[in-house]
């Protein structure tokens, strides 16, 4: 088993992989047709040859025999402090319960750290039990749950949070100044993935009962614009994010 940097000859057997951890741990709770809108979302080749080569979004892969057999995808944001998000990690159905997903998280791990991360951040559908159990067993802390969208119904998602250095307490909910001079309360731990640095929801209040809109964490500006099709748009840097994906592990 080798585990290295992905490249764009790498794209087809990422793709296949993907379909094949989505549909082995999803195709019962999501159906078919949403996790084939998701694949054809996040990992069409358009997709992909765009994220490949982005320093900031370390990609890895696993291969056997010369084969893709699992892949993770994880990015830096960079907030009061620099932090890896991991977006995703999918292992061929085949491929599962040989320490595979372990050495991927730690390849990505030892990247983001080196990068400057001082904690990681994974999120799993609650659905995915093997996924929650996972990140679990690799030493992350829950640090709490959220309801997220997908295709029209509900689902729950659980955020697991592991720190660099030291135990420091995590800062979950950020008091900023908005637009007009009024503070704004940034949660970060309901972030959403773009091209150059998530959007965080921003509340009007720090108990997250009345949202304000959102903080581009490229820019730290509120001038954000979203659609029908909840696609993010920052106005001051451009910064995009696509519609939703969802889970960080497929394990």
């Amino acid at each position: 088993m080798n585990v290295r940097e992905a490249t764009i000859d790498d794209i087809e057997g990422i793709r296949r992989v993907a379909r094949e951890s989505f549909e082995a741990s999803y195709e019962e709770a999501l159906g078919a047709d949403r996790i084939e809108r998701g694949i054809e979302s996040w990992y069409s080749t358009e997709t992909l040859r765009g994220e490949l080569p982005d320093d900031a979004r370390p990609f890895f892969v696993a291969t056997a025999d010369g084969d893709v057999v699992a892949f993770a995808q994880s990015y830096l944001a960079s907030r009061r402090e620099t932090v890896g998000e991991i977006d995703w990690i999918h292992v061929s159905p085949e491929y599962r319960g040989r320490g595979i997903g372990s050495r991927l998280l730690e390849r990505v791990e030892a990247e983001l750290r080196d990068r400057g991360a001082t904690r990681i951040e994974g999120r799993v559908l609650l659905a995915n039990e093997t996924g929650t159990a996972f990140y679990e067993r690799e030493g992350y802390s829950e640090a709490g749950d959220r309801d997220v969208d997908i295709g029209g119904e509900t689902f729950r998602e659980r955020l697991y949070v592991k720190f660099v250095t030291g135990d420091g307490e995590q800062v979950l909910t950020e008091a900023r100044s908005g637009p007009d001079g009024t503070l704004r309360y940034v949660a970060f731990d309901e972030a959403v993935r773009a091209s150059q640095g998530a959007f965080y929801p921003a509340y009007a209040d720090r108990e997250r009962t009345d949202l304000y809109g959102w903080m581009c964490g490229n820019c730290d500006s509120f001038d954000v614009a979203i659609d029908t099709m909840d696609r993010y748009e920052c106005v001051e840097c451009g910064n995009r994010r696509k519609p939703a994906r969802w889970d960080a592990a497929y394990l």
